[in-house]
């Protein structure tokens, strides 16, 4: 039987992760380079656990004969995701991941005509904004009868983890980036759009995230823009090594995310959609494992997927307590 490798166990996500896909009953293996780590959370949910790093590709490539998904929570995903995506392909193995960092979705772009030659499937950002954002999206362009283009902001409440503030910090593009006319174009730093999230308008900042990808991959939509509303101790600064390991389980619960659209037809008409879910790493380390649950089941296509042109745009509203409202 293949099995689940998720690579970055030990990690804040990871450990979360690791905990619902074993609730889920698949058959699990821990993986990573911190054999003590491993060694201690392995024993602790009672799973297989293997120790390789990423610098050997025999090393790499033995580790993952039985294995039929792995699922990347080793961040910064810069220095894991295009080794892991590589040895995916070439020893059959779908890749997913759960990264915000637009370089990866870029890679996995690149690679999207070998993987599929390859019968192997790409699906970063299996978990987290990325699939909360996609499925929003195709909600609502779902409404429109000729969509035009798509404004859509994610709502960040409470504090990063440590895992996820160094990938950030290192991931921060030095442009803005917006999609017109289907191609990446670079924005006037500072923009910011209002819009309501369900309790009144705030003003959102934009950003550049990967969603400008995998939206216009599942969409065609050609205008996409990007924002985010941040509240709580919003992105850190200093040494990041000093942070907590991440959030408790009584801040995430604390702090729920929201995320909006805004879809304009081609008519000038205005589609607005809000989500409201669990905290951002809540949701994805349980959104996640159901993606390696449906894929590792049989669920999975050739080439760059994203979680909504894969599981569909209600995946989301399966997760957890996530609704979508249309206003």
């Amino acid at each position: 039987m293949k099995k689940l490798m998720i690579y970055g166990a030990p990690g804040y996500t990871g450990r979360m992760v690791a905990e619902h896909a074993l609730a889920a009953g698949m058959p699990l293996i821990l993986a990573g380079r911190n054999e003590a780590k491993l060694i201690t959370l392995a024993a602790s949910l009672g799973v297989e656990h293997r120790v390789f790093a990423l610098e050997d590709a025999a090393v790499i490539d033995r580790s993952l004969g039985d294995v039929g998904v792995l699922l990347n929570c080793a961040g910064p995903f810069a220095k894991t995701a295009n080794v892991l995506m590589r040895a995916c392909i070439r020893n059959g193995v779908h890749y997913l991941d759960v990264a915000a960092e637009l370089d990866g979705y870029r890679l996995a772009e690149l690679l999207h005509v070998e993987a599929e030659a390859a019968g192997v499937m790409l699906l970063p950002g299996s978990g987290g904004s990325v699939a909360m954002l996609g499925c929003l999206a195709g909600h609502a362009v779902a409404r429109t009868e000729n969509p035009s283009s798509i404004g859509v902001a994610m709502h960040v409440s409470g504090g990063l983890s440590r895992g996820s503030a160094v990938s950030a910090m290192g991931s921060v593009t030095a442009e803005t980036l917006a999609r017109a006319n289907g191609k990446l174009v670079a924005r006037s730093a500072g923009a910011i759009r209002q819009l309501d999230f369900g309790s009144g308008i705030v003003d959102c900042f934009q950003v550049t995230l990967p969603d400008l990808i995998t939206i216009w991959r599942s969409t065609n939509v050609p205008d996409i823009e990007t924002f985010v509303h941040v509240t709580g101790d919003g992105f850190p600064r200093g040494d990041l090594s000093a942070l907590p390991d991440g959030p408790s389980e009584q801040e995430r619960l604390a702090n729920r995310y929201q995320a909006v659209v805004e879809v304009t037809d081609s008519d000038g008409e205005v589609i607005r959609s809000v989500l409201d879910t669990v905290n951002g790493y809540t949701f994805t380390a349980i959104a996640a494992a159901e993606a390696g649950r449906r894929v590792l089941a049989g669920e999975a296509r050739g080439g760059f997927q994203t979680p909504a042109m894969l599981l569909g745009n209600g995946f989301a509203e399966t997760i957890a307590d996530t609704t979508i409202i249309d206003v």
